[in-house]
């Protein structure tokens, strides 16, 4: 009898583990990298995160958020396998791709799934300041963004198409956007590039405690650069974007877009912007810039190839011909 009782316990033992295992292979693990909290990347990321757990039944997901240093930290764990899927600059994918400016090889496998809304360069300074464009910029204390980011390769190419050499010419800090934010309050800098969507939390909590003013980018700096590199678009910052901003901005800006490598499962890609597009009030939600992600300008400055699962999608739609 007792041992009859302990072959049961056994087998029950077995199919339990074997259940375990069944149910551990069929979880599909999924981590997105966003960037700082003080920026875009990150809440949106957790609003796609929780839409896909949430709304996809078909497999059984869990899908996570990481915070990271942004674009180029992005492209290189999604490269390295350590992440499944990333938010990133246009351009930064772009120069991945090629392996150039910010890379030093070539990443081929990295596809797009969609583009998101614009990122523009947002010149930050203070409010009593004599900045009132990038050429008078020189000599000043600029922050330029993290070194190897993706908004210093941007700043660089705006203050060379201003005829300003980021080496000689003015005094740069290599800063986040909140480390940025915080140096202006300190009165440690005299102005700071900021590429992010809008409104982004940097700058609104700068706008709180300083008087600040967002300078335009010249019209003759933005032909330049718009002649020079095809990710870039022109960008108007709406009056009322930030405190006592009460006139529009005239900007350039580069698009954000999600990526994956060209491995990802097709129809789990299919399914992740069927959902995603179905809950643009859950996007709103967590970003205001979530307001301008939409299906019809999803392929707008898509820099580098789509995956089969987006191609697939957006020809349903009749968006991709």
């Amino acid at each position: 009898m007792v041992k009859k009782f302990f072959m049961v316990v056994a087998v029950l033992v077995c199919i339990f583990s074997m259940a375990i295992e069944v149910s551990a292979a069929q979880q599909v693990f999924i981590n997105i990298a966003t960037g700082g909290t003080g920026g875009t990347y990150y809440p949106l990321g957790g609003a796609f995160a929780d839409i896909w757990n949430n709304q996809i039944k078909s497999a059984n997901l869990n899908v996570t958020v990481q915070t990271t240093g942004g674009s180029v930290a992005n492209v290189n764990l999604l490269k390295t396998n350590q992440v499944e899927v990333v938010l990133a600059q246009n351009d930064v994918c772009f120069y991945a791709k090629e392996g150039i400016v910010l890379f030093n090889s070539k990443f081929p496998e990295i596809r797009g799934v969609a583009s998101l809304y614009s990122e523009p360069i947002q010149l930050v300074t203070d409010a009593a300041s004599n900045i009132n464009g990038v050429a008078d910029l020189r000599g000043k204390r600029v922050a330029i963004g993290a070194i190897g980011s993706g908004s210093e390769a941007c700043a660089r190419q705006v203050l060379r198409a201003a005829g300003i050499d980021p080496e000689k010419d003015i005094d740069a800090k290599f800063l986040s956007f909140n480390e940025a934010a915080t140096a202006m309050k300190d009165r440690q800098i005299d102005a700071a590039f900021v590429l992010v969507g809008i409104p982004t939390a940097a700058i609104t909590d700068l706008a709180t405690t300083n008087n600040i003013k967002i300078s335009s980018v010249e019209e003759e700096v933005a032909n330049n650069l718009l002649s020079e590199y095809s990710y870039y678009v022109r960008f108007v910052i709406p009056a009322g974007t930030y405190r006592n901003q009460n006139e529009d901005i005239q900007s350039v800006a580069v698009r954000s877009i999600l990526a994956v490598k060209e491995d990802f499962n097709a129809d789990l890609l299919y399914e992740m912007l069927t959902t995603l597009y179905a809950n643009k009030e859950r996007i709103i939600n967590s970003h205001n810039a979530g307001r301008f992600i939409n299906e019809e300008t999803a392929l707008e400055g898509m820099s580098i190839e789509l995956h089969p699962g987006a191609e697939k999608y957006f020809k349903e739609k009749g968006i991709l011909k």
